[in-house]
């Protein structure tokens, strides 16, 4: 039963600077967790945002409020010269910034700050809003809704999905976690000149109801550098989407797959001297962020990896992709060449095949074999030697398909510069990098969209130095694609925690916790290397194994813990009506070892999914589907839900 009608006048009030507005991870938290929430809350769920024009345009509807209160509130702020509309399938979108813009100084916010003025004028208008309807419990997400928490009437609980001041010292190359209790916040905002924003975001979680957060690695973080201990964590999760065909995401895998190696074709003509069946992509995304992301011991793992396989001879090439947006002027002309010359080279082939199979045909009507040196002339011949002339290349290929604005201090190309992964003949690592802001399938160059291009790709490879949770190696999972993730990062530390053994199931965690950078280094050129040394039918049973874990990060799970914030707030708000026990700590999925994978008792043996080519030959991806099932501890089912009155 929906929680609107078990709770009269009351109505869950989601704010934040994302929705529908694409600007980050958070738009995702959001847009995937709305079903899940709305199945609870029915219309009683809303959500509130700024008006973005480009994003109302193309993302919502505009519609009445079904509820009274809110009609009255949003004919009152409109008649005031605000800009306020309810858009289908979001809730509440609002944001007018001229109108308030008299007002910021209320707090003292530098005028050169943009992103800061637009948080305060937001948070006043989202606690004009709020004041307006007075009734629900209100969920802010991140410093960037403003001073709503402590303006708003009701009760509030504020998510922060990473700190502001953690990841400015992460970037500045800090030892971080091992300094977090003796850090001077002040001091370190101040030296930033971060200081207005850090107060924000400090305020935000001490004047909030209920704090939480996203992951238990942010959650000290938040607590040292805040200055509050998190009442709850909230991993994110996914509308994780199953296929009613067995293995049919195996077959999106060939599919994807096919449509990055046509980009790689074209990306090395004149140098396409490996075997594109015996290539793996590898791919790191993300913000642009080099040290945190993680880029810098990827790179040096490339590197470390190019030369094992170099002097153990292997026949593995391996293309690295960075999917990180950067500032550029536009593509090359040497990567737009190189897909002219694909292209050119496909229509030559088709062109000469279908002469070639005209003649083939009326020789075999007649009753005739065919004669082999009369099936194609002296200007077919000359088609296709102009079209292999085309090919001479006399350059590399290049490791950048974009003009970079600041290319001689950028951090990927300086460090590129350094290891000498310039894509020779000679090199096993090839390295692509794409600086578009999102995967376009209108794109020039590579037309597939993200997910497809994530599908596509073998290993997706995420060393995060700071990675308050980690939506891309989650994606990768959902999707059946094996991920390198760390123990410094959300997800990697929960996959620890539910995952008996996370590298069978193609889940690599790197230590970065406990180690020194050359460790970590090594510890992913091992990875990688071990990952290299998989025969096709291991990676198969490997990706099979990764898609298992799906229902681990499906809201219909996840969506729980946001349940268990909002029965705090509720039982702080109406101490009468609602009562609040918390969950247990232990209560989640434990997934074991696979039931084909024997036990070692070498922890620091690579983890395989399969040994032998005789083991490969017993193994049964349904036999070991349902033996893992049978074993998985399913968390019991939270009393009560919705919540219940006393």
């Amino acid at each position: 039963m929906p929680l609107a009608r078990s709770v009269s006048n009351v109505v869950l009030f989601e704010v934040a600077w994302e929705v529908a507005n694409k600007v980050g991870g958070i738009y995702t938290v959001l847009q995937t967790k709305a079903r899940v929430t709305a199945d609870e809350w029915g219309e009683s769920y809303v959500l509130v945002g700024p008006y973005v024009e480009s994003a109302v345009r193309t993302q919502v509807e505009l519609l009445e409020p079904p509820q009274p209160a809110l009609r009255r509130t949003l004919a009152a702020m409109n008649a005031q010269g605000c800009k306020v509309g309810v858009p289908e399938g979001f809730g509440v979108s609002l944001v007018a910034f001229e109108v308030v813009l008299g007002r910021s100084g209320e707090a003292w916010v530098p005028w050169y700050d943009r992103e800061a003025n637009d948080a305060v004028l937001f948070g006043f208008l989202v606690a004009w809003f709020l004041g307006e309807v007075r009734l629900g419990v209100h969920q802010g997400h991140t410093w960037g809704h403003g001073d709503t928490p402590g303006d708003t009437p009701g009760h509030t609980i504020f998510t922060t999905h990473a700190t502001l001041l953690g990841r400015y010292l992460c970037a500045g190359s800090v030892d971080f976690y091992n300094n977090l209790h003796s850090f001077d916040v002040d001091k370190e905002a101040g030296e930033r000149q971060i200081y207005h924003r850090y107060c924000l975001e400090r305020a935000a979680a001490h004047c909030a109801h209920v704090l939480t957060t996203v992951s238990h690695v942010t959650a000290a973080e938040a607590e040292h550098l805040l200055k509050r201990k998190p009442d709850l964590v909230t991993p994110n999760g996914l509308n994780v989407r199953k296929f009613s065909a067995m293995h049919e995401f195996q077959n999106l895998h060939a599919q994807s797959k096919a449509r990055v190696q046509e980009f790689v074709r074209g990306h090395f003509y004149g140098h396409l001297d490996f075997d594109l069946d015996k290539t793996l992509f590898f791919f790191i995304a993300g913000r642009y962020e080099f040290s945190n992301k993680g880029a810098d011991i990827f790179l040096e793992a490339l590197a470390r990896l190019n030369y094992l396989l170099r002097v153990n001879g292997s026949e593995v090439t391996v293309v690295a992709f960075f999917i990180m947006p950067a500032r550029t002027n536009n593509f090359n002309v040497e990567s737009l060449k190189g897909q002219a010359v694909r292209k050119q080279l496909w229509d030559t082939a088709n062109a000469v095949k279908e002469k070639f199979g005209k003649k083939l045909y009326e020789s075999l009507l007649v009753g005739n074999l065919p004669d082999m040196n009369k099936m194609l002339d002296r200007e077919d011949f000359t088609m296709m030697k102009r079209a292999i002339f085309a090919t001479q290349r006399q350059s590399f290929p290049p490791v950048c398909t974009h003009n970079m604005l600041d290319d001689a201090t950028d951090p990927i190309l300086t460090t590129i510069r350094r290891i000498g992964l310039f894509n020779s003949s000679n090199d096993r690592v090839k390295v692509i990098i794409f600086h578009p802001e999102f995967l376009s399938s209108t794109s020039p160059l590579l037309p597939v969209d993200y997910e497809e291009f994530v599908r596509g790709c073998h290993l997706g490879v995420f060393p995060s130095y700071y990675e308050p949770w980690g939506y891309t190696p989650a994606e990768c999972t959902v999707m059946g694609i094996p991920s390198v993730s760390t123990n410094l990062s959300g997800f990697g530390c929960f996959m620890e925690e539910h995952i008996a053994d996370p590298s069978a199931y193609g889940i690599y965690i790197v230590d970065r916790r406990f180690r020194a950078p050359e460790e970590w280094c090594a510890q992913l050129t091992a990875f990688l290397y071990g990952f290299c040394q998989q025969s096709r039918r291991q990676r198969i049973v490997q990706r099979n194994r990764t898609e298992r874990l799906s229902d681990l990060l499906d809201w219909k799970y996840l969506g729980r813990y946001y349940t268990f914030a909002r029965r705090m707030a509720l039982a702080k708000a109406f101490p009468e009506s609602f009562t609040y026990e918390p969950p247990e700590a232990a209560a989640g999925f434990r997934y074991p070892r696979p039931a084909s994978v024997p036990p070692s008792p070498a922890l620091s043996r690579l983890s395989s999914p399969r040994h032998s080519d005789d083991e490969d030959e017993r193994y049964d991806e349904e036999e070991e589907a349902a033996k893992d099932r049978a074993n998985i501890r399913r968390p019991p089912s939270p009393p009560g839900l919705p919540p219940t009155r006393n």
